[in-house]
């Protein structure tokens, strides 16, 4: 194990060593440099937003699970056509009998399951279900949380505009009191001016 925690970097650089006596030329020998390595606030930044699009390889999805089975048993089929083409090859004489494979092909035989016994296939079968009925289940409280998500982000949305078109309104509706304040008092300046000028 490391004793060092951190990246496994090392620089050196090349001075020329001559020995005192003279009795050897001048050989090249590298020195070590002390390094470090560090980042700039703008390389953090950047570091943070990549992060920020790394999916987690432990959360499974139903599509993952279905898909890495997919090609499971792809690549399971092809071991068994090579295994399958090796056999034929040995009983039609192209091939020479390799008791070393035989003898793994006797162990792979020997570790399969009896599936002619029905309480091997029913537990078989059950925890399968099980297993695929928990993913099922997951994948649907994940999609319900995110339906619930999207619903509440329309909610605030569909609120804030509210909000905004009752402020344009207060404001529309305090630019015509202030109109009609305005004219009113523009109505009385007129009509006192009416009366001071019958009085003259």
């Amino acid at each position: 194990q490391p004793k060092e925690i951190g990246l496994p970097f090392t620089a050196y650089h090349a001075i020329d060593e001559v020995r005192d006596d003279g009795t050897e030329k001048a050989q090249k020998v590298f020195i070590s440099v002390p390094t470090e390595v560090g980042q700039t606030e703008a390389e953090e930044i950047g570091v943070e937003h990549l992060l920020r699009d790394v999916k987690d390889a432990t959360i499974s999805t139903l599509s993952t699970d279905v898909s890495g089975k997919l090609q499971a048993l792809s690549g399971l089929k092809n071991r068994l056509c090579e295994i399958q083409q090796y056999l034929e090859h040995v009983l039609s004489g192209k091939l020479p009998v390799n008791h070393d494979i035989m003898m793994y092909l006797q162990d792979i035989f020997n570790l399969l399951p009896n599936m002619n016994v029905e309480a091997l296939s029913k537990a078989l079968a059950v925890k399968s279900n099980d297993m695929m009925l928990v993913i099922y289940v997951a994948s649907l409280i994940r999609s319900i949380l995110a339906l619930h998500k999207l619903i509440d982000n329309k909610e605030q949305r569909m609120w804030a505009e509210k909000e905004a078109a009752k402020a344009k309104d207060a404001k529309k509706d305090a630019k015509k009191k202030d109109e009609k304040e305005d004219q009113a008092k523009d109505a009385k300046d007129t009509e006192a001016s009416k009366d001071t000028m019958e009085t003259d």
